[in-house]
């Protein structure tokens, strides 16, 4: 593959690593045979904070990346761009294996993990577009109305007061930011917005500056206790790390730990003054919706609108694949969405399209696990969550290698199993209806304004309430 055609490869994955100022030519691959003190596979987000995060805790750890294709080529650097408190998970599981108690306190920490990735990105230079402007979650119906008041209840009952999270009423939301046909918001100030590729980027360099190596182009043939086999030779170290989240699933003997689904995106041009006199968003927070197939979007350093949502096909055989990074009809449906919430939006160009593949634990919890004995660990199943989750998974793996007795490492989703999903192609049926049912609830809710009760008929597949 030519130089040209490779950079035009990385930049066509997402309007952020299209968007990078620096080449995207790859780091040199691994040498040869090596030994390190720690491997890590994977250079996303929980790969790289990891390495970052144990280098700074002792800087004499020799530790080391291997990535089968650049920094920030998954995932990392195709999100939504949403730095999100939250638990990533059912509190019902957590609180079930580890009281109530641990669910609050890993609450809390997403609430710090916001402010750290701020921290850090200011500490080390990373000029992601960071802006810690809070996350307003939108009720346009009333159905979203009723279950915008149950997330409000909920987060009372987890001990989250007006300071976390506050209702608004519609003249309060149009005060930040003009959303047709909006009925009552949440807003919560745990959130902020980012450039993803920019901090994966910049998160790579950092690392290298405190001694990290970073292998690119080095495809893992093999991951277990000792050793990380790639083509070009053998890493061998004390402590091996899978940070490799939905592309666990083409690891042997891992294709059911995950459930791999695409979100996808679109982005508009940059958008002139007079549309955003219309639109307000001068806060430029974080915005979604309530329904089923909720759409996520955020206003843009260069003054896009980036939106986003679930619901691309599952494809039986090769569920994760270039080719399943666009679809016709999501796009489609983001269109109207971008039309119908943001009016003064419609003559916008849409300039880009692209997507990524998560990966959705059967009882879609998280986990961070580590076995000191076999010196292994993985962290992920972070099911679209995944910026303050693989930076919470990051500083809790550090302190689980190095034996250090934080916190963190009694949160409830440290050493968490979740079963296996069903083989197929009872996974594939599966995934294909969670998507036809909740867009079929979305268009009855719209449609006669009551809520949709056939989402009970794939409450089997759905996490824990």
């Amino acid at each position: 593959m030519s130089t040209v055609v490779q950079e035009r490869r990385y930049r066509e994955r997402s309007l952020w690593l299209d968007g990078l100022d620096e080449p995207l030519a790859p780091r040199p691959p691994l040498p040869g045979d090596i030994d390190v003190d720690v491997a890590v596979v994977g250079a996303g987000f929980t790969g790289l904070w990891t390495a970052y995060y144990l280098k700074l805790l002792q800087p004499d750890l020799r530790v080391a990346v291997v990535e089968r294709e650049i920094a920030g080529f998954g995932p990392s650097g195709r999100n939504g761009g949403w730095v999100s408190a939250g638990v990533a998970g059912s509190t019902k599981v957590y609180s079930r294996e580890a009281g109530r108690d641990a669910v609050v306190r890993a609450e809390r920490e997403t609430h710090r993990s916001v402010e750290e990735i701020g921290r850090v990105a200011d500490a080390e230079g990373i000029d992601c577009r960071f802006q810690h402007a809070g996350a307003l979650f939108v009720a346009t119906s009333s159905p979203q109305r009723q279950r915008l008041d149950e997330r409000v209840r909920a987060a009372r009952e987890w001990g989250l007061g007006e300071d976390d999270l506050r209702l608004l009423e519609p003249h309060e939301v149009s005060q930040r930011v003009s959303i047709d046909g909006c009925l009552a918001a949440t807003y919560s100030p745990h959130a902020a917005r980012i450039d993803p590729a920019r901090l994966a980027r910049g998160l790579a360099s950092a690392c290298e500056r405190l001694g990290v190596t970073i292998y690119e182009r080095t495809e893992a043939l093999s991951i277990g206790p000792g050793s990380v086999r790639c083509r070009q030779g053998t890493l061998s170290a004390g402590s091996v790390i899978r940070a490799t989240e939905a592309y666990t699933t083409q690891v042997a003997g891992e294709r059911r730990r995950f459930l791999p689904l695409y979100s996808l995106m679109i982005a508009t041009e940059p958008l002139p003054g007079d549309v955003w006199d219309d639109l307000g968003w001068e806060g430029r927070e974080l915005i979604s919706d309530m329904r089923h197939l909720f759409f996520y979007a955020q206003r843009t350093a260069d003054d896009r609108i980036a939106i986003g949502g679930r619901g691309a096909p599952y494809r039986l055989g090769s569920p994760i694949d270039q080719d399943h990074e666009r679809n016709a009809e999501v796009r489609a449906r983001l269109v109207r969405t971008l039309h119908r919430h943001f009016p003064a939006a419609a003559r916008a160009e849409i300039t880009h399209h692209w997507g990524g593949p998560l990966g959705v634990p059967r009882d879609w919890c998280m986990s961070v696990s580590y076995d000191r004995e076999r010196g292994f660990g993985w962290a992920g199943g972070y099911a679209g969550h995944g910026v303050v989750a693989a930076n919470v998974s990051g500083r809790t793996m550090a302190d689980l290698v190095l034996g250090r007795e934080t916190d963190r490492v009694s949160l409830p989703w440290v050493n968490h199993r979740s079963r296996r999903w069903e083989p197929e192609p009872i996974r594939f049926v599966a995934s294909r209806a969670i998507v036809a049912i909740l867009g079929s609830a979305d268009r009855y809710e719209d449609r006669t304004d009551r809520r949709a009760r056939r989402t009970t008929l794939v409450s089997p597949f759905m996490p824990p309430h």
